[in-house]
């Protein structure tokens, strides 16, 4: 199987095989765009219509009641037990609320509703501490505003525009050229629409810590496209008045020699994310690491995907128009033929 794959990746490098991602890219581009279109309708399904209600977003965003219920005696209750506990003893006094439940550590639980009155809040920090039979000083309560959730909502969407605005300009000073910054950025673009709306499809909720995952996958995203981006750039540069491939060619064969580069870093980076997205979701019940892992690992599948199919071939197309880059393939087309009709 190693030997295999090593020999995949000498044939994608020497050329001697290809994948057609500059060749086939109307095919690569519909999948993209239906992917990007499923992603945005997700959401307005789910809501009924309304974009943002198909979004399960946490209390720190939308506001609301916070419960958490210390030195429980677990006596060898799962999570999803201790889970079930807190949220009908929430539901014994307000029976119409909406409850998300989580377990912190060993001997712990979260419970999350929407705004309460100050009273109710009382008889649910009663109701806790007489269901899991703890001391009332052992529950704890808090309330979140919905003007605090605002105020995280538009720093998260401020320091996303700063991320690309800023990508934008390194990108373009690095490569020198805003055609290569612009196919990376649209790539980028899919990465995070596509993870949203994935997010959006399972129903997991969006933290803090699962926009920290959104950012860094578009850090990753970003380094899997500069490394393809610059063989794309030291092969085009070698490009002379002999050479045997045409520019989208040239694009094509760089994407392939470092196709096998990219998913040896996507596995690398996918397994442990992989693992703990497991932990966090099945064992511990920590919903910190599931929001943060989720991202990071739908990121991490879709920013390897989208390097060589999606951002390889716009290059190729932003260049295609150029005077230059059109006489150099009609050369290289003129030369391919009269070496056939010899």
């Amino acid at each position: 199987m190693a030997g295999a794959f090593a020999k995949l990746g000498n044939d994608l490098y020497t050329g001697a095989r290809s994948v057609p991602f500059v060749g086939a890219r109307r095919i690569w581009y519909s999948i993209a765009i239906a992917l990007m279109l499923l992603a945005v309708a997700t959401p307005f399904i789910r809501g009924g219509g309304d974009f943002g209600a198909g979004f399960n977003f946490g209390i720190e965003f939308r506001g609301g009641s916070q419960f958490q219920v210390l030195e429980i005696d677990t006596q060898g209750a799962d999570s999803t037990e201790l889970q079930d506990r807190a949220e009908e003893a929430v539901q014994s006094v307000v029976p119409n609320a909406v409850v998300r439940s989580s377990t912190l550590g060993d001997d712990a639980v979260r419970a999350q509703t929407d705004q309460l009155e100050e009273a109710e809040q009382r008889e649910v920090r009663q109701a806790l501490a007489d269901e899991f039979s703890v001391d009332i000083d052992d529950v704890s309560a808090s309330f979140i505003g919905a003007t605090w959730g605002a105020d995280v909502t538009g720093q998260a969407l401020w320091g996303l525009a700063i991320f690309l605005g800023l990508a934008a300009i390194v990108l373009g000073i690095y490569f020198r050229t805003w055609k290569m910054s612009l196919a990376a950025l649209i790539a980028l673009a899919h990465d995070l629409v596509i993870t949203v709306g994935v997010y959006a499809a399972t129903g997991f909720e969006i933290t803090p810590a699962a926009v920290i995952g959104f950012l860094t996958i578009l850090g990753f995203s970003l380094y899997d496209t500069v490394v393809v981006f610059d063989k794309i750039r030291e092969n085009t540069s070698e490009m002379g008045s002999e050479s045997t491939r045409t520019f989208g060619e040239t694009v094509n064969w760089a994407a392939n020699q470092t196709l096998v580069r990219s998913i040896n870093t996507g596995v690398v980076a996918a397994l442990p994310v992989a693992a703990i997205l497991f932990i966090g979701s099945f064992l511990l019940g920590a919903d910190t690491l599931r929001d943060i892992s989720l991202a990071l690992l739908v990121g991490t599948i879709i920013g390897t995907y989208s390097t060589p199919f999606i951002a390889a071939p716009l290059y190729a197309d932003l260049r295609h128009g150029e005077e230059e880059i059109k006489r150099g393939d009609k050369r290289t087309l003129a030369l391919r033929e009269k070496a056939v009709a010899a």
